[in-house]
């Protein structure tokens, strides 16, 4: 097996090879010239030095990491059958003029005990304090609640509010940027899904718990230890110096410090531009984490929810365990390399547990509490998923723990697209991609005449971006429901970790499911031996 990533130049970066042959470990160019006038990571280091470690340009593009691991979900493969229809309506008997695949039902739920519905088995990624989450958020909250899907709002929503206003004792007092993500989802949510809020070590001390449930009457709250894409804090840029002074002031760390003498200097000469707002890490203890659940229930939330990432078997032991101790309501586990506005490049690549690895293991683990009689929270998985047969491999390979799967970038794209059709439309700037379709929203989005029945004249003023994200899940539950039907499944949960099999015999080594000449082959032998 060949080098699985090539360092040093990546257009995430910004930056290239000027050589044709490069050396796979290092990145570098086979030859190196005195006198090179870029454009390679090294060369660019050697003048904007921690720059590089970030994708760009921030603000305007989220990245998802491009090492290609020797085993994902492209190594199962789904099995079809010929026979039987499970999970039909009762009273329905199963035919070709009743099975049709447009009848199966792609809805979950997840909870302990009081449970939230989802018309599709897909949610967000946290959106949280990144600059592209705060200046789509209309477009992606309003897109997830027409969908009937969970929207999360990610970590430091209230901490890096301009208008955040605290009391005596540090605490949220007002956070209209917060009160607009929330009223902008509730307006038009209908029932299914739900938006929580996520909490890190910082928003705990700003008392965002308790300021969402007492303000906004929420009834879930997702406590962070971590993401796919990174193992450090979140982060975020800002370009003013007077702005990561504020920050800095508000207790988070801020790097290059921008109350340091000669970092003024270089920022009023022009070699610093930006600074790089960071969140703490946080430490895992069982007794804290129990405590902390009790406190959260104490302010009045009814559901409590995880979101964890490519931490090694440790970290994921303890979240499934202190999970059932805790009786959480849904584990959201995020395996590498998962995206993100904001995150090292190097650290997107190379740090933590694959998300196929992960979920293997996941599942393991929920087995043997299982087996022990301890009752596992439902489980989503994350970590790259784009498409409605990754979605049907992870809920079958995870069964029955898995409930959903988190989907970031790949929710965020159609918000964006059809925000940007939207400005292109005004502007008389089509690209021939789109306008071969036509050139009006009527027009364009297949799912428009949809929208129109459910909300009448009111669709025609719907973000275009949650036009996009409705018309994606659209297509999503689509698929999925082809999917199933070929499997013979009319529900999500009849889905068997049986109903996908292995390409490679690594994969089954990993993941427990049966390799493609073995699967089935029993049954197979009987009906031959008859």
């Amino acid at each position: 097996m060949g080098n699985l990533r090539q360092p040093n130049a990546n257009q995430a970066t910004e930056t290239s090879n000027r050589s044709r042959d490069v050396v796979p470990m290092s990145g570098l160019c086979t030859a190196c010239h005195d006198g090179c006038r870029g454009n390679c990571e090294v060369f660019v280091a050697s003048y904007r030095g921690r720059e590089v470690l970030y994708p760009k340009p921030f603000s305007e593009i989220t990245a998802g990491a491009d090492k290609d691991y020797p085993v994902d979900y492209s190594h199962l493969n789904i099995q079809g059958y010929g026979v039987g229809a499970e999970g039909m309506p009762e009273g329905v008997v199963p035919g070709p003029d009743t099975a049709v695949f447009a009848e199966v039902n792609t809805e979950t739920e997840y909870g302990w005990d009081k449970k939230v519905r989802m018309k599709a088995p897909i949610f967000t990624g946290a959106l949280g304090s990144t600059e592209i989450a705060r200046s789509n958020w209309e477009h992606f909250a309003v897109g997830a609640a027409i969908s009937g899907v969970t929207l999360v709002c990610g970590e430091n929503v209230c901490g890096i509010d301009p208008q955040l206003e605290l009391d005596t004792g540090g605490k949220v007092k007002l956070s209209p940027e917060m009160d607009r993500r929330i009223e902008t989802y509730k307006r038009y949510h209908d029932g299914y899904g739900e938006i929580l809020v996520q909490m890190n070590v910082e928003d705990t001390g700003f008392g965002v718990a308790e300021y969402v449930h007492k303000k906004h009457n929420l009834n879930t709250i997702e406590l962070k230890w971590g993401q796919g894409a990174k193992c450090i804090g979140g982060e975020i840029k800002v370009k003013s110096i007077e702005r990561a002074k504020e920050l800095k002031r508000r207790g988070y760390i801020v790097l290059p410090d921008p109350e340091h003498h000669e970092i003024e200097e270089a920022y009023r000469d022009g070699a610093i531009k930006e600074f790089e707002r960071h969140s703490r890490l946080g430490f895992l203890d069982q007794d804290a984490f129990m405590a902390e659940v009790a406190r959260l229930r104490a302010i009045g939330f009814e559901r409590i929810t995880l979101k964890t990432g490519a931490y090694s078997m440790k970290e994921l032991a303890m979240a499934l365990r202190w999970g059932a101790d805790a009786k959480l309501d849904l584990i959201t586990i995020d395996g590498a390399p998962g995206g993100t506005g904001m995150s090292p490049w190097p650290m997107m690549n190379e740090w933590g547990i694959p998300t196929f690895y992960l979920q293997s293991l996941a599942n393991e683990f929920a087995e043997k509490l299982t087996a022990r009689g301890i009752r596992v929270p439902d489980l989503a998985m994350g970590g790259g998923f784009s498409t409605e047969d990754g979605v049907y491999k992870a809920l079958a390979m995870g069964a029955p723990h898995f409930k959903a799967v988190c989907m970031g970038r790949a929710l965020m794209i159609p918000g964006m697209v059809g925000k940007n059709i939207g400005a292109w439309i005004d502007g008389h700037d089509l690209p021939k991609t789109v306008s071969k379709y036509g050139d009006s929203i009527e027009e364009i989005f297949v799912s428009y005449e949809d929208l129109k029945d459910k909300y009448g004249d009111e669709a025609i003023n719907l973000p275009l971006g949650a036009m996009g994200i409705y018309t994606f899940a659209q297509k999503m539950t689509i698929g999925l429901q082809q999917l199933m039907a070929g499997s013979r499944r009319w529900r999500l949960n009849t889905l068997k970790r049986s109903d996908v099999f292995s390409l490679t015999e690594e994969a089954t080594k990993i993941s427990g499911i049966p390799y493609v000449m073995d699967a089935y082959r029993e049954d197979a032998e009987a009906i031959l031996a008859s």
